[in-house]
């Protein structure tokens, strides 16, 4: 079982009492502007992406954490890793991303679990190289993403949506723990 602790959360497997929880941050229509078309998902989606992010734990080795405040045992949303073949011009990629209900913004979390995963891709998993894929304009978004150290690649635009994507990397070399 795979866990990473850092100072203030938990980043570890899916579990059954997630579901509640995640469901309610993916029918918060703030937490999901930038999702996708921005709308909001129901409970049976959020069964089916949790299983789908289990079975890339399953079978790449890495994949979206739960993130969990260590103070309550709260979950709070997800971080991690994942191949995003949704954008195939990126290919072959290990992006990380991130997703967290809007009463826990502002407050460092994204970023903290960002960095403890953008180490554990590029220290545990051996990866030498992550990207980052951000709609322009998500400003939230591209603050931790400029936190991590990752450097714009390119601008691109969604193959389904057609918004402006921008992509952003760091590899091994680059990267300071």
């Amino acid at each position: 079982m795979t866990e990473i602790r850092t100072s203030r959360l938990l980043l570890r497997r899916w579990h059954d009492d997630d579901l509640a929880p995640m469901a309610d941050i993916n029918a918060d229509p703030r937490a999901m502007r930038w999702i996708d078309d921005g709308s909001v998902r129901d409970l049976d989606h959020t069964v089916e992406a949790i299983e789908r992010w289990e079975e890339e734990w399953d079978e790449e080795g890495f994949g979206l954490f739960a993130v969990e405040l260590l103070a309550s045992g709260e979950l709070i949303g997800f971080t991690g890793l994942s191949v995003p073949e949704f954008l195939p011009e990126a290919m072959p990629a290990v992006a990380i991303s991130w997703r967290l209900g809007s009463q826990f913004w502002g407050q460092g979390y994204a970023s903290e679990a960002a960095h403890a995963t953008l180490e554990f891709a590029l220290q545990d998993r051996g990866l030498d190289r992550v990207i980052s894929i951000n709609q322009v304009g998500d400003n939230a978004s591209e603050n931790v993403i400029r936190k991590l150290g990752m450097v714009p690649e390119r601008e691109t635009a969604h193959p389904v949506y057609g918004y402006p994507l921008r992509v952003h990397a760091i590899d091994l070399t680059e990267f300071q723990a």
